[in-house]
């Protein structure tokens, strides 16, 4: 017979969230170095952090398909597997294509970690869903603070201020992410798990994927790509466009994760007082705000920047997830994980098309004809270098200016479905009256 121990699977549910913020957090802050390291322009690293986002969607929608088939635990298995791979090709990479794959690897691990997750906590915590995932996917921003403290911390006690750093540094912080890897491999293995929500509610497939088609969880699709990219893609970008701005512009990162932690973490009031729908408009609001700061405050004004689009981005993700879970719970497994499949195929989309506007905004501002890849290797120092970072100061606020209109159209998207949710529960009322 088996015994589920619900606290115990949430937990190692967190860790193994854990690694998948991790390698965020960590790439994040190696990113620069490897395009150094390896030669690579804005465009190549803009396609091999894509890479993560493409082997993330193909994940977790192959996973949303089969995870009632052949259950989470097999599922989860199989993430720690490509997790391991994955790690241990990056530490050893030897250029683009090694770096490419990598990443690909660690993508699917994470969409697959994604696909298990979500059905398990909402199978887990039926009576509190949004807040349980809330908890969840706090650990996604507390694994890039934790990421990018590692990157600051050894940068600044084994670099010594040499420009760049040895690349041995960026292969230990890579290395530290096995630990969590082999400790969530190993308690999965051990655990029992429950079957999903849906098919424990004897929920047919048909009925599922007739759910699927419904109006209102195709636009909650579509508004999945806004708040993907709002949130992943200035992250992901963020040592690359804040470089010329800060010394550490890494912990620019590390303050929106801090407080997209604080925020998930307390999130049970907001919610039950706002419903879901409600913290995505504040959030919306809240984000456009703070990527127009960061585009306009300069000095150390970028961190309280920093903290307001945290504020914003905090409850994206999980609340998105959280809404379709409480309101289309007929969607199942395979509606959670289409939901974050579509965020990720988005951002993986998005960034690709950016590292080309940035390389071309880029060659813009140096001498024509310029090679990128010469003035980026250039000494420090240098009037290659100098002309370098000028044109590095003017294309990241080009960037976020473009991705402020997103934010901007999800408040508008996100009013409509305000509106919407309260007149559908004033009908449901006024249907109760009657009856």
């Amino acid at each position: 017979m088996q015994t589920i121990n619900r606290t115990q699977l949430f937990r190692a549910s967190c860790l193994s969230l854990l690694v998948t913020s991790l390698s965020f957090g960590i790439r994040a802050g190696i990113l620069n170095d490897q395009g150094v390291r390896f030669h690579l322009n804005a465009s190549q690293l803009g396609t091999i952090a894509a890479t993560a986002f493409w082997g993330f969607p193909l994940a977790i929608i192959v996973g949303g398909f089969i995870v009632d088939i052949i259950g989470m635990k097999k599922l989860l298995v199989s993430a720690f597997v490509f997790h391991l791979v994955g790690i241990l090709l990056t530490i050893f990479a030897n250029g683009y294509w090694t770096l490419f794959l990598s990443t690909l690897m660690i993508g699917i691990a994470n969409g697959t970690v994604e696909a298990s997750c979500n059905p398990l906590v909402a199978s887990l915590y039926t009576d509190n869903k949004t807040t349980k995932l809330n908890h969840f996917h706090l650990w996604f921003p507390a694994g890039i603070v934790i990421g990018t403290l590692i990157v600051f911390g050894l940068d600044t006690t084994l670099a010594h201020g040499v420009s760049p750093k040895p690349y041995w540094i960026s292969q230990i912080e890579i290395a530290l992410m096995l630990i969590p890897t082999i400790a969530y491999g190993y308690l999965f293995s051990k655990l029992d798990f429950p079957v999903t929500e849906r098919v424990s509610a004897g929920i047919s497939t048909e009925d599922m994927y007739k759910a699927l088609v419904n109006p209102l969880f195709l636009f909650m699709i579509i508004c999945m790509f806004g708040t993907a990219i709002t949130e992943l893609f200035t992250n992901q970008w963020t040592d690359v466009l804040f470089k010329t701005v800060t010394d550490n512009a890494i912990l620019i990162l590390t303050f929106v994760a801090s407080v997209q932690v604080l925020g998930r973490a307390f999130a049970s009031p907001i919610v039950h007082r706002l419903a879901p729908q409600g913290v995505l408009l504040i959030s919306a609001v809240l984000s456009a705000l703070g990527i127009y700061l960061m585009v306009h405050l300069h000095g150390d004004a970028i961190y309280f920047a920093a903290v307001v689009f945290g504020l914003g981005v905090a409850f994206f993700w999980p609340c998105m997830i959280g809404f379709v879970a409480e309101n289309l719970p007929r969607t199942g497994a395979v509606g959670l994980n289409l939901m974050g499949g579509a965020g990720m195929f988005g951002v993986s989309i998005y960034m690709m098309f950016m590292g080309g506007f940035y390389d071309k905004i880029m060659a813009s501002k140096l001498p024509a004809g310029a090679s990128l890849d010469a003035y980026r290797s250039a000494p420090a120092g240098s009037d290659m270098a100098k002309a370098f970072d000028a044109a590095r100061s003017a294309a990241g606020p080009e960037v976020l200016n473009t991705t402020l209109i997103i934010p901007i159209a999800l408040i508008v998207a996100f009013i409509g479905l305000v509106i919407y949710m309260r007149s559908r529960k004033k009908t449901a009322s006024l249907g109760a009256i009657s009856v």
